[in-house]
């Protein structure tokens, strides 16, 4: 097989290719909706990392997976139902109520401060939250499978109660400071 070229000199005008051969402006709200995907795959890899042998680290590189599927699907013009998005949402929402159950109920703000891999997972939890605003923007303007988001929401869910898991009761609390 012939080596690809990293560089191909196309997108040097501020276009790109979609699946499809379509070329659009890099910050039309496709290309915004599935870079910031990207981007919240490559905090995952991080937040990984920092999980270093955790027993979640299995759903996080299967999130990084799904991600990339979905990425892909939000990559093309035709209208592509996500069957993957409904099956794995009921997965997750199983990690999160398996996660919950080992916490103590929540009774304020958590700041994203106590433990690297916990602050991580929140950093990941507000990027994978920007990539559903940028998904919502996109759906104003084409279809998107409407699982697609559910599926997005619940991964934000789930980096949520990882981040409070992987903090192992060092919780600190958001102090009020303004009234």
């Amino acid at each position: 097989m012939e080596k690809a070229a990293v560089y191909t000199r196309t997108g040097d005008n501020g276009t790109t290719s979609i699946i499809g051969d379509t070329r659009v402006d890099k910050d039309h709200p496709r290309v915004e909706a599935y870079g910031t995907l990207d981007e919240l795959n490559a905090q995952l890899g991080l937040l990984a990392i920092a999980m270093g042998n955790h027993p979640q680290r299995a759903t996080i590189e299967k999130i990084e997976n799904n991600i990339m599927s979905v990425s892909c699907i939000l990559a093309t013009e035709k209208n592509v139902q996500c069957t993957m998005a409904i099956n794995e949402t009921a997965l997750i929402e199983k990690e999160i109520d398996s996660i919950e159950a080992q916490l103590p109920p929540l009774t304020g703000f958590v700041l994203p401060s106590s433990v690297y891999a916990s602050a991580q997972a929140n950093v990941c939890r507000t990027v994978c939250r920007r990539a559903e605003r940028r998904i919502v923007t996109l759906a104003k303007s084409c279809k998107i499978d409407n699982s697609i988001l559910t599926y997005i929401n619940r991964i934000s869910d789930y980096l949520f109660s990882l981040a409070r898991l992987l903090n192992e009761g060092e919780e600190k609390k958001w102090e009020k400071t303004c009234k």
